[in-house]
């Protein structure tokens, strides 16, 4: 069969603007971890490019690349965008994702990890520029590598995450992610969920970076007392002057189905936060 071509809708976009390349960074064990970064053409490696780092890292789900207007935004304003593709998920199969799943969650964040200081080894940019993302399983991984190397990142943007991992089988859909993410009834398990929890390694008296924690009030996904016990308890804990907030989206659930108006306010929020947060300048 023959595609045609019905319509070509015009944006305000010209890819030849920007350039993307696949790279690879070796984690904590040896294993070689892809990532795929973004940014505009002629980009000076200079250590002082504001950057996200985007991950998910859970549940066989592939993250391959896509067009985003958000990181198109972000890109025209001085931006790096790096997407890696952590074990847990689907894109070596099977088994890259039982690599990444229950007593072997912590492969998760070392992989995270390996990307984070590899951006900073290659200049892209550095710790005080650097930010981080992640939504719902994603938003355990900004969890948990924050509270476990705060200095590494500027900014932290978890949103809708599974902070509480001794208590996540408790709520809604929650006993369903019993398979992933291991149980607290498994002498073992328990032990390796205590030890990545976000909201239980939170330390009083640390230095945390910046951090904008996002939820809805209606999600039923995962509810959003793990998105309030965790900013709760790390603005307790904060001993730096970085803020620790919390947005609250109203009438929304987990993020299928938002209203374009509130995607593009939420989107700006968050781009207002990393401009602050990063001190960027363009």
């Amino acid at each position: 069969a023959k595609t045609e071509r019905i319509r070509t809708p015009k944006i305000a976009f010209d890819p030849e603007l920007y350039e993307t390349k696949q790279v690879f960074t070796t984690s904590k064990d040896g294993t070689r971890v892809p990532m795929i970064i973004a940014h505009r053409r002629g980009l000076e490696l200079n250590g002082q490019n504001p950057t996200l780092l985007y991950a998910y890292g859970g549940f066989s789900i592939s993250l391959t690349p896509f067009f985003s207007v958000e990181y198109a935004a972000w890109m025209d304003m001085g931006g790096v965008v790096a997407v890696a593709n952590l074990r847990g998920g689907g894109e070596y199969g099977e088994d890259w994702h039982q690599d990444g799943k229950q007593v072997k969650k912590q492969n998760v964040f070392d992989d995270f990890l390996a990307a984070a200081d590899w951006l900073i080894a290659q200049a892209y940019t550095s710790k005080g520029k650097l930010a981080i993302s992640g939504g719902s399983n994603g938003g355990l991984l900004v969890g948990a590598v924050e509270t476990q190397r705060p200095d590494l990142f500027g900014a932290c943007l978890p949103a809708v995450g599974v902070m509480d991992m001794l208590r996540y089988h408790t709520f809604t859909a929650g006993h369903f992610w019993r398979d992933e993410y291991g149980t607290v009834d498994d002498a073992e398990q328990f032990k390796a969920l205590a030890a990545y929890s976000p909201y239980h390694n939170i330390k009083p008296g640390t230095k945390y970076p910046a951090t904008l924690v996002t939820t809805a009030d209606t999600d039923d996904r995962v509810v959003p007392m793990h998105s309030f016990k965790y900013a709760a308890a790390m603005q307790h804990a904060q001993a730096g002057d970085a803020p620790v907030l919390i947005r609250i989206e109203t009438r929304a659930g987990h993020g299928a189905g938002t209203p374009i108006t509130k995607r593009i306010d939420l989107a700006a929020d968050r781009w207002a936060f990393l401009w602050k947060s990063l001190g960027m300048s363009k």
